[in-house]
């Protein structure tokens, strides 16, 4: 294909006038497609003889395939000829000029008769996309391998280490830093020191999150999380929880339902948001009451007088390592002036603290 997509021909014409004209030949001429030095020709473009076009023939280097792949080959039927499908297998940085060029000669003893001169292409630049496959992408993407990130390279021990736990993705590393970021730490053990996680972390928390959430829920309790495990929003008990200035019980409750999410989270139902309801969810209770048909944001509106009662894990207490469940807090009705606030996203929080769960938090 040329720059404007067009296939290459091969024409067979009259120069020794001013104008090129096509000549129709009523028998059919095979052609071999070549490669040739960009520097060629030199002088006067358009003097050359045969013997000097084939020395500037490229051939592969030595140890590599053919230079040049595909239909080499073509018949000029009617003056014209389509060049198929080629395909170089090696750049041109390598010889002098750093440049090919694509020409065309009639194949040897196919023609008798007058000299049908050689045809070539404009001299161009060849690359190759050696670099692409290794090459670490900015921003990442959620898909994207996890070895697309810094400091973690291709097929390398970092990489080994984290697909053997799991950790495919750039997506999967965001989310085991969210909900398990010593683990996460172990996994790339000491060989990876703390700037280069640093970098690291920085540089996927750049990663394009898209406008898909994922909700885990069961008849207690419905949780709305980011596509790095990060919780948007929760409903306890038909009462709709943004998540803001949680209490440390809240908090440990929410926190262990986003990590049961996280081990399930093949099982979770996936939705897409648009961009203004992405918004709500980040502009806090007011926002909400403003809006409370959002239907594709919130299952149900308020129901100020609900309980948790009946609904926190028997181990969940505020220290952390003794927990019990606070009866005074189990009894306590759920109104505006103790209702969780949906939190805003903030680019500069830290994805490894602890309250990160809970995004801005």
């Amino acid at each position: 294909m040329d720059r404007e997509s067009n296939q290459l021909q091969v024409l067979l014409v009259d120069k020794r006038g001013d104008q090129m004209v096509p000549l129709l030949h009523h028998n059919p001429i095979k052609a071999d497609i070549v490669v040739l030095d960009g520097d060629f020709p030199s002088g006067d473009g358009d003097n050359w003889s045969s013997e000097e076009f084939d020395r500037n023939i490229v051939r592969e280097r030595t140890g590599k395939r053919p230079l040049l792949a595909g239909e080499l080959a073509v018949t000029v039927r009617d003056g014209v000829a389509s060049i198929g499908d080629i395909e170089f297998t090696d750049n041109s940085s390598w010889i002098r000029s750093r440049k090919f060029r694509i020409g065309a000669k009639v194949a040897q003893g196919n023609f008798q008769g007058l000299r049908i001169r050689e045809a070539m292409t404009q001299a161009f630049v060849v690359k190759d996309h050696r670099g692409e496959l290794y090459k670490k992408h900015h921003p990442p993407m959620l898909g994207d391998e996890v070895w697309r990130l810094e400091k973690i390279g291709k097929d390398g021990a970092f990489h080994k280490k984290l697909t053997a736990e799991g950790v495919n993705t750039v997506q999967d590393f965001l989310k085991m830093s969210v909900v398990d970021p010593p683990k996460l730490r172990r996994i790339l053990g000491p060989g990876m020191s703390e700037k280069m996680w640093d970098v690291t972390i920085k540089h996927a928390k750049t990663c394009v999150m898209g406008n898909k959430h994922y909700i885990f829920r069961n008849s207690n309790y419905t949780i709305f999380l980011n596509p790095i495990c990060q919780l948007m929003k929760a409903e306890i008990n038909g009462s709709i929880y943004p998540i803001h200035n949680l209490n440390n019980i809240n908090r440990a409750y929410l926190e262990n339902l986003v990590r049961l999410a996280y081990v399930n989270w093949s099982s979770l139902e996936e939705i897409e948001v648009i961009s203004n309801e992405i918004g709500l969810l980040t502009q806090g209770d007011d926002m909400v009451d403003q809006y409370p048909n959002h239907q594709q944001i919130m299952l149900r509106t308020f129901q100020p007088n609900a309980y948790l009662e009946g609904y926190m894990p028997s181990e969940i207490q505020t220290d952390g390592s003794n927990w019990h469940i606070s009866q005074t807090y189990l009894n306590t009705p759920i109104g505006n002036d103790n209702r969780l606030n949906i939190l805003e996203s903030n680019s500069d929080d830290d994805l490894t603290s602890p309250k990160s769960f809970i995004t801005g938090g």
